[in-house]
């Protein structure tokens, strides 16, 4: 038997997103996290109403807020792990088109790594990696979480975004920092906590664990770009 509390966290879900402004704010974070001047900007928005869509978000467990860690005063309004797990996605998701992926973080050394190989895994859409301020290599513990989960990341290098990106290219900003950087703005917006900070085996594994849901949920919207 279904657990009556596992009842009501669906009901409540269904209900938050009966109401077509919320809707349209998750239908824009399916794939990227966005500020929430950007989510009003972008649906025309006044802040106090959208502040009161994004509580009702929240309340039903369906959006979370992280903090940049590039710019602390900044937050980024994101779907929260596993909410709509039960939920189709909406059609106009589907109209990514793409030659090429690329995910950029700071140092290539860890997330935009393991969101390159994770999407050549499970997408024929070729994709790349780069950083905005590259480091020497690959993150060990990155290699290690790969290799657990059966990707291999030996012999990669680093590399820089303005020798990788391509205007056609569909970037993917795994982190903050990148995200905050570039200019133009990326496409896409993942705000992926950095596991170097921590250094521990745990936030690798829950980086991954991250990435490899918003791949598989990015990998079911994107399609060859017509003539590719």
């Amino acid at each position: 038997m279904v657990e009556a509390n596992e009842i009501e966290r669906r009901a409540a879900v269904h209900a938050a997103l009966g109401e077509p402004a919320r809707l349209a704010i998750v239908d824009h974070l399916l794939l990227g996290d966005a500020a929430p001047g950007e989510l009003g900007a972008v649906l025309g928005m006044r802040s106090n109403l959208l502040a009161h869509h994004l509580r009702v978000l929240a309340e039903a467990g369906v959006v979370d807020r992280t903090r940049s860690e590039a710019d602390r005063r900044r937050t980024y309004v994101r779907l929260a792990p596993g909410a709509l797990a039960a939920l189709a996605p909406a059609a106009w998701v589907r109209a990514v088109a793409a030659s090429r992926v690329v995910f950029v973080c700071t140092r290539n050394s860890a997330r935009s790594q393991l969101a390159a190989a994770l999407w050549t895994q499970r997408s024929p859409i070729p994709a790349t990696s780069a950083g905005t301020r590259p480091g020497p290599r690959v993150h060990r513990r990155a290699v290690a979480v790969a290799r657990r989960h059966g990707l291999a990341l030996h012999g990669r290098g680093t590399r820089h975004v303005r020798d990788v990106v391509d205007a056609d290219d569909l970037v993917v900003a795994v982190c903050d920092n990148a995200y905050e950087e570039l200019d133009p703005k990326p496409r896409l917006h993942w705000s992926v906590p950095d596991p170097i900070g921590a250094g521990t085996d745990t936030a690798f594994e829950t980086a991954f664990t991250e990435i490899a849901s918003r791949v598989d949920r990015l990998t079911t919207a994107v399609r060859p770009r017509d003539g590719d």
